[in-house]
């Protein structure tokens, strides 16, 4: 069998599954890439994995993660991969939030959500409600914005290093000893195509006029 008969025989595998998920769960169903996707009510998140896990074997929570959409109203996702042991089968829960209305925590269903959910409040700025210890993992202390946002700048707000005078770690507003430049990465050697000359000497390259 083929690694495409293969991914077509699981889709099929999947759908009845999906199915029966709408009906129970109320929520909406797809299978793309050989998962099963479930988009899902921001409030009925708890409810939803609950039968999930008991319901339907989804044991283990395997990932959290969210993404960001700036253009929508909603600009988050939070996406739940959830895998099921005697199933054999994963599947992939989405809801959407914005950046003021908390995701309720899903820590009482899947304990490992702990940690997943803080990084996802780190990198994103998404609020989980009713999350027992819901602070900074990755970024330090008095950390300003959230890093993986798509208005996040890439050079960031403040730049570390140690001084020596001062014996510690000083945090320094960034500074660019020189403004971004596009390059193109060609070889001169190689004949780009510039606006000739470009440079003082060009000339010389031109081809004899006989």
């Amino acid at each position: 069998m083929s690694a495409l008969e293969a991914l077509t025989a699981m889709e099929t595998a999947l759908t009845p599954l999906g199915t029966e998920m709408v009906a129970e769960l109320g929520v909406e169903a797809y299978v793309a890439h050989g998962e099963l996707n479930l988009v899902a009510d921001r409030d009925g998140i708890v409810e939803a994995l609950t039968l999930l896990r008991d319901r339907f074997g989804f044991q283990q929570l395997i990932d959290l993660c969210g993404v960001d959409y700036p253009d929508r109203e909603a600009r988050f996702e939070v996406v739940y991969h959830l895998l099921s042991l005697t199933r054999n089968a994963r599947i992939r829960v989405k809801v959407s939030t914005d950046e003021a209305t908390p995701v309720p925590s899903v820590t009482p269903v899947y304990p490992a959500a702990d940690w997943f959910e803080r990084e996802a409040f780190d990198m994103y700025g998404i609020l989980f409600s009713d999350h027992p210890d819901l602070r900074r993992i990755l970024t330090d202390y008095g950390f300003q914005g959230h890093p993986l946002r798509k208005d996040f700048p890439m050079t960031g707000y403040v730049e570390v290093r140690y001084d020596e005078a001062e014996k510690r770690v000083v945090y320094e507003p960034v500074k660019l000893n020189q403004e971004f430049r596009n390059f193109d990465f060609l070889s001169p050697w190689e004949g780009a195509d510039y606006p000739a000359p470009v440079l003082p000497g060009d000339e010389k390259a031109a081809p004899d006029k006989a």
